[in-house]
């Protein structure tokens, strides 16, 4: 028999093991803190990369509300402004941050769609301004997202514009636009019209799925032409039902997840529309991505965070901060990861678009992860 002295000498074993491994595992799971004295780690793993993109170089004004981001690849960025904005009294001479640095969401601003298609390279220099397509925007509020399918090989452009009630499809270089869904400046919620569409997702066959949106609330489903196949949801908080579906993404099992941003929460549906699961207490997901590794990160437009679910709905990890000066955040209404592991993240209420960098020595598994999957095909 063992006494009772041996067994609390056995206990204080195990107490100082777990301690040990306990600071072991915090440690690495700080990899991202600075080597020295205090911080907050309000950037996460990663770390802003200071003037990025560069100015437009338009005497007088600045960026606009930015609706959404996409990194096609580490050297063709796509990001949509909300058009321009007026450099605010306040601002120094030559200013040419974002709008929202001076107190003021970018979103109260009275903006001229110009340049609201904007294509970067990795170091911030604009490679394409696609104002051929600017007269698109007009009557709205400017561009929501903007999105290219992992399926196509052709990598063409979607953007969806919620206000002008229309989702458009653009070959790769800009040049031509190949589909328009919607009626201009129409809502309806009948099978041809939206209700302020919000974001786009596909199956590997060209299907796809259209969150809608702001006034309706619901989620349309098209084949690879555009043809209308089925929609499901109603206004409410119940099973199935929504109050802004704001963003949508697809899984490696074809299972579909839906941003029900004024109801706090994610909702996951078969591709048929069959309700499964929800994950509650989300304070405001603006927009959710699903990553190769099959987690799902959400932009939480409330608390200004990063957050990290696995598949069944436990948070993993979260970081970020509110605020207006470089790597905190005013309300990321879409984000992207390129294949070197850069984060862009355009801000709705602070009118920029930053990008981060992981930090050197930082645990891949911290990282958002890539965006790429396989799902099962049929």
């Amino acid at each position: 028999m063992i006494s009772r002295h041996c067994f609390r000498i056995a206990l204080a074993a195990v107490a100082i093991w777990g301690a040990v491994w306990l600071t072991s595992a915090l440690a690495q799971n700080k990899a991202n803190s600075s080597p020295g004295k205090g911080g907050e780690l309000e950037t996460g793993p990663y770390e802003v990369v200071d003037g990025w993109p560069h100015s437009l170089g338009h005497a007088g004004w600045t960026w606009g509300s930015q609706g959404g981001v996409f990194a096609q690849n580490p050297d063709r960025i796509f990001v949509l402004n909300r058009g321009e904005l007026p450099v605010p009294e306040k601002a120094p001479e030559g200013y040419t941050g974002g709008y929202g640095a001076f107190g003021t969401p970018a979103t109260q601003g009275k903006p001229r769609l110009e340049n609201c298609i904007l294509v970067f390279d990795g170091q911030g220099k604009l490679l394409e301004d696609w104002t051929q397509w600017d007269h698109l925007f007009a009557g709205g509020r400017g561009p929501h997202h903007v999105k290219i399918s992992p399926y196509d090989a052709e990598k063409h452009v979607w953007v969806i514009d919620d206000m002008v009630q229309q989702v458009f499809e653009f070959t790769n270089d800009g040049k031509k636009l190949v589909l328009t869904l919607g009626e201009r400046l129409k809502s309806g919620d009948d099978d041809s019209h939206f209700g302020r569409p919000t974001d786009i997702a596909w199956l590997p066959d060209g299907t796809f799925f259209i969150s809608d949106g702001y006034v309706n609330s619901r989620v349309m489903k098209f084949d690879k032409n555009g043809k209308f196949l089925m929609k499901w949801g109603t206004k409410g908080t119940g099973p199935g039902q929504f109050d802004l579906p704001h963003s949508i993404d697809i899984d490696a099992k074809r299972r579909v997840y839906v941003a029900d941003r004024s109801n706090s929460r994610i909702q996951i549906f078969d591709e048929n529309g069959k309700y499964l699961d929800e994950w509650d207490n989300i304070r405001s997901p603006y927009h959710i991505l699903i990553t190769g590794d099959q987690h799902l990160w959400v932009a939480d437009g409330v608390t200004n965070k990063f957050l990290e679910y696995d598949l069944n709905g436990k948070l993993l990890y979260s970081w970020g901060t509110y605020g207006t000066f470089p790597g905190a955040f005013w309300g990321v209404h879409q984000f992207s990861i390129d294949s070197d592991g850069n984060l862009y993240a355009a801000e709705t209420f602070g009118g920029r678009t930053q990008k981060f960098q992981p930090k050197k020595g930082v645990a891949q598994s911290e990282l958002i992860g890539q965006p790429e999957m396989k799902i099962a095909s049929r």
